[in-house]
Parts: C-alpha cells; structure tokens; sequence
C-alpha cells in the first residue's frame, strides 16, 4: 500500500505523526484530499474545519483544526522518500477529546463572538465526521 509520512501540529503542541494512506481537510479553496504520490501544494485551512487523516493501518483520526496552513511536498523521484504532509494549524483537537455539548452551547449563544462560533462549527462538525 502506498503511503505518506503526515504531521499534524498545532502552535502549542504536535498531535500526530506517522504513515498514512488519506488526509483530507478543509481549505479557503475548498474540500482537498491527498493521497500518496499528489503534486506538491500549499492550501490555507478555513477558520473552524476539519482534518481526517487514514493511518496505514486503516484507522481515522479526525481533529477540529482552526486556521493555519498545510503543504504537500513530492516523493522523491528516485522513490527514496515519501510525499510528506505537514499541517499546521493555529489550533487543533482531536474529536475524541471535544467537549460537543459545550461546543453546542456556543452555536446556542448570540452574544458569541464570530471566532467562537467558528470553532465551535469545527468541533462540532470533527465529532459528527469521527462518529460516521
């Protein structure tokens, strides 16, 4: 199976590493999916998206990610090396640790600010995408 060597760091500390097989994630340009051997490319991620990320072993790890940036760079030609995926967000949490009801509760209350809201957006949506 063809893979790729994936980070996912957020300012105050780095979530994951490894193999993976998929990263999908949320940009101003739209919805974007790498795989293995994809053209280099550097996208802005949208104030509270997401980012799923397939391990080699086949599990799916989903994290509420808000701003920041990700790249792609290229496999070696000579096959050496793996395409890498750096994703750098502003701040990021793994579905599994998000709190949803109060996440809910921020959707809930008009005198949240737009920054609030987006993020609860993202927290929301990483729980609903790790429980599919």
């Amino acid at each position: 199976m063809a893979e790729m060597s994936v980070d996912l760091v957020a300012i105050e500390r780095r979530l994951w590493s490894g193999q993976a097989s998929f990263v999908g994630a949320q940009t101003t340009e739209g919805q974007i999916g790498i795989l293995p051997g994809h053209e280099p490319v550097l996208g802005q991620l949208v104030e509270g998206g997401t980012v799923t990320i397939v391990d080699t072993d086949g599990a799916r790890i989903v994290a509420a990610v808000n701003g920041g940036f990700f790249s792609v760079a290229p496999a070696s030609r000579d096959g050496s090396t793996t395409s890498t995926v750096r994703i750098l967000a502003e701040t990021a949490e793994f579905a599994e640790d998000i709190d949803v009801e109060a996440a809910r509760a921020v959707l809930a209350d008009p005198n949240a600010s737009e920054q609030a809201q987006a993020e609860a957006r993202g927290r929301v949506r990483a729980v609903e995408a790790a429980t599919a």
